[in-house]
C-alpha cells in the first residue's frame, strides 16, 4: 500500500513538473515528439519505483519500416508503462475516462492515441475506423484483444474490433505475452509488489490480402502464440 502510495504520488508529481512545459512546446512547434517521449520516461520512472525489472524476449522480430499492430494480453495496470517503456512509438486505443485526467489526457490527444467508447457500439466503431487510417498513415498501434484487464491474470476471451483494424488496413500484426504482471498489480486492489515481468515478441502475423471475414483464423494464430508465453496458471480457466 506505501509503495503504491510513493508511486502514484511521485509520478504524478512528475507529471506535473514536466507535463505542460512539454505540451505547450509541442502545441507550438506543432511536434508531439518530446510529449511522447516524455510519457515512455514517465512511464520507465514508475517502474523503476515499484521496483518492477522488464525481461524481454524476441525483441529481433518487430519488423522496420512499417507499421504494425502489436497486441498483447493485458493482466494488470502495470502492463501499458511496461509495454510503452519497450516498444517503438506506438499509437493505443485507449477507453475515455482516461482523457478526462489533467494533463496526461492532453498529452494522450497530442500524440495521437484514440479514445473508445466501449459502451456506445457506434462510437467504438469509429475508433477503429480512425484506427485504419492511422495504420494506413503509417502509425503502429498498441492494442489490448481482451477489451480489458483480466480479472485474475488469465487469457480473457478476444474481441473482434481490432481484429477488423488490423485486417482492413492489412497491417501486420505482432501478438505479445505478457506474464507476471497479475502478481505485481492484481485488479481491483491498491497494491504494488515488486518483480519481474516477462514480455515476449512473437513472430508476425500477416493479414495482407485476407478480409474481415478471415477474423476468426487470425484470432486463432494470435491467441495461440500469446498462450505460448505464458504460465500454465496464466492460461485460460478450463
Amino acid at each position: 500500500m506505501i509503495r503504491a502510495f510513493l508511486v502514484t504520488f511521485i509520478t504524478f508529481a512528475y507529471v506535473l513538473v514536466f507535463g505542460p512545459p512539454v505540451l505547450i512546446y509541442g502545441l507550438l512547434s506543432g511536434n508531439s515528439d518530446p510529449i511522447y517521449r516524455t510519457g515512455v520516461l514517465g512511464a520507465r520512472l514508475a517502474l523503476w519505483l515499484a521496483g518492477v525489472q522488464l525481461e524481454v524476449q524476441g525483441r529481433d522480430r518487430i519488423p522496420r519500416g512499417r507499421p504494425v499492430v502489436f497486441m498483447a494480453n493485458h493482466q494488470s495496470n502495470c502492463d501499458p508503462p511496461a509495454l510503452l517503456a519497450v516498444l517503438p512509438n506506438v499509437l493505443v486505443l485507449v477507453k475515455k475516462e482516461f482523457f478526462r485526467v489533467p494533463i496526461i489526457g492532453s498529452g494522450m490527444t497530442s500524440v495521437g492515441f484514440i479514445r473508445v467508447d466501449r459502451k456506445n457500439r457506434e462510437k467504438a466503431l469509429d475508433a477503429v475506423e480512425r484506427g485504419v487510417l492511422a495504420l494506413k498513415a503509417g502509425k503502429s498501434f498498441l492494442v489490448y484483444p481482451e477489451g480489458t484487464r483480466s480479472p485474475d491474470g488469465r487469457l480473457q476471451r478476444f474481441k473482434k474490433g481490432v481484429f477488423f483494424m488490423a485486417l482492413k488496413a492489412g497491417a501486420p500484426i505482432i501478438p505479445i505475452s505478457v506474464s507476471g504482471s497479475n502478481r505485481i498489480m492484481p485488479k481491483g486492489k491498491f497494491v504494488m509488489r515488486p518483480g519481474s515481468v516477462r514480455i515476449t515478441f512473437h513472430d508476425s502475423i500477416a493479414t495482407e490480402g485476407l478480409t474481415p471475414e478471415d477474423r476468426d483464423i487470425i484470432i486463432d494464430r494470435v491467441r495461440q502464440a500469446i498462450l505460448t508465453g505464458l504460465t500454465k496458471d496464466e492460461w485460460p480457466s478450463p
